[in-house]
């Protein structure tokens, strides 16, 4: 009689040990999961600058440079390596690309200097997944990205003449704009444009007109933009106002001959009525490629903190893998 008394008492006191023991459990099972976020490998930034001389009426040790300084001081978890077209290959070694998670990419004048295999090397490590691009400004002509919108210009009209003849056998023709580095109007033809007809019964011939990656108008007079985030919730965007200020820069006007991107951040304003979208993101195989307008070497707008918040906030959402 006495044991069966006591049976619900024990049966209580094994109940508390395994309940103890599953909390323990997950403690232990929390503490590891805070160890090893702790012991990640930081972020890789690869910052690529063709350094020109212009850049010293704004910055002292040169653009590139610049931005690393500032990041450095508002970020702990990333580590960086600041190169120059100058450098050897390039500063696109495949040492450099494959230590980085991500690089930032300046470049203006000197845009022809970059090699196409350095161009096409850099497409590849971002189709892959090993490499996002954040390209400046300027950028809109540095090769690596305009390789990024021909791919993606591609991949978009193969999709599309798929559809239109959907079981046929698709032939893929591409047009480049008349010269490197000319200037659409308004008017034009946007691109990337898709033409397609029959070959015969069973093919069809795709043609993509490739990307201009240019606008109609620019204006470096140094006049000061107002940006309107349009995805408030996007990681890029973390810690930002609704609309700020850059105090000087260039002014590009739509439209951007590019690719329909996936996602527009940022859009960008002028007193005198120009617009551009000013924050954009493509996805390029299993890579990402942001572009970021405000800029002009002259003007030490990545001096200005919501520049480089920008800036800190992409490296994070793309570096972190």
């Amino acid at each position: 009689m006495k044991l069966v008394s006591r049976l619900p008492q024990q049966i209580f006191i094994e109940s508390q040990s395994a309940i103890m023991r599953v909390l323990l459990l997950l403690f232990l099972s929390s503490f590891v999961h805070v160890l090893n976020v702790n012991a990640a490998d930081p972020i890789h930034v690869l910052v690529w600058d063709e350094r020109q001389p212009r850049q010293k009426e704004a910055y002292d040790n040169f653009l590139g440079n610049e931005i690393v300084s500032r990041l450095k001081a508002i970020t702990n978890d990333m580590e960086f390596r600041s190169v120059a077209l100058d450098d050897a290959e390039q500063g696109l070694s495949a040492g450099n690309l494959e230590w980085a998670d991500v690089i930032v990419w300046w470049g203006h004048v000197r845009q022809g200097e970059i090699k196409d295999d350095t161009a096409q090397r850099v497409l590849e490590y971002i189709k892959r997944g090993d490499l996002d691009l954040i390209a400046l400004h300027s950028a809109h002509w540095a090769r690596p990205f305009v390789a990024a919108m021909n791919w993606r210009s591609i991949e978009d009209g193969r999709k599309q003449f798929e559809k239109i003849a959907p079981g046929e056998k698709i032939t893929i023709e591409t047009v480049a704009p008349p010269r490197p580095q000319t200037v659409p109007t308004h008017g034009s033809v946007l691109t990337p444009a898709y033409f397609s007809y029959k070959t015969n019964k069973n093919s069809v011939t795709g043609v993509v007109h490739l990307p201009w990656c240019c606008f109609p108008d620019y204006r470096a007079d140094g006049k000061p933009s107002t940006i309107t985030v349009k995805l408030p919730q996007h990681p890029i965007a973390k810690g930002l106002p609704a609309k700020f200020k850059v105090g000087q820069t260039e002014m590009y006007n739509e439209p951007f001959h590019v690719p329909e991107p996936d996602e527009v951040i940022f859009e960008e304003a002028w007193e005198l009525g120009e617009r551009f979208r000013s924050g954009m993101v493509w996805q390029i195989g299993q890579g990402k490629v942001f572009y970021f307008r405000p800029g002009h070497e002259e003007f030490p707008l990545f001096k200005q903190a919501e520049m480089i918040q920008i800036l800190s906030n992409a490296c994070h959402w793309l570096g972190e893998k």
